[in-house]
């Protein structure tokens, strides 16, 4: 009976073990987003966000936003992503996690519309299941909470 009782409380510690792993698994931006628009609410696009050795990289898999087309380019953007398809354009690049935090920064956001490059902060929230997105530039900032596809 005592052995029962060990085998049921071993089984019992791994389980929470491999709950937790699974919760603090989730407390990172690598996955795939809804961007949601801060200014109407409404899903732009789906974004993949990948940790290549450590950083970051984001690509826009496909636009969500009303009226957008496979072939449309980023005639906006300044650098060599300009007049480049816009799905599967890259769109975060270079953040890497803060030590000790839930918090990945040092890397780039593209706005595609204004074909502009912010400054990144990312930030999980909610169990991983939504991300706050913050762009700036000095002192101007904009956020963006994403949510993620289950």
């Amino acid at each position: 009976m005592k052995t029962l009782h060990n085998t049921i409380r071993a089984a019992l510690a791994t389980a929470a073990v491999l709950a937790m792993g699974c919760a603090q698994a989730q407390m990172t931006p690598v996955g795939l987003w809804h961007s949601i628009d801060d200014k109407t609410g409404e899903a732009k696009g789906e974004i993949r966000i990948a940790d290549v050795g450590g950083v970051l990289s984001g690509k826009l898999e496909r636009s969500l936003k009303k009226g957008s087309k496979p072939d449309d380019k980023c005639d906006k953007c300044t650098d060599e992503r300009k007049d480049k398809p816009i799905s599967g354009l890259e769109l975060i690049r270079g953040a890497k996690k803060v030590d000790g935090k839930d918090v990945w920064e040092g890397g780039k956001i593209l706005d595609p519309e204004e074909g502009k490059e912010y400054t990144l902060r990312l930030t999980p929230m909610e169990g991983g299941k939504k991300l706050e997105v913050r762009g700036y530039i000095a002192f101007f900032f904009r956020n963006q909470t994403w949510v993620r596809v289950q």
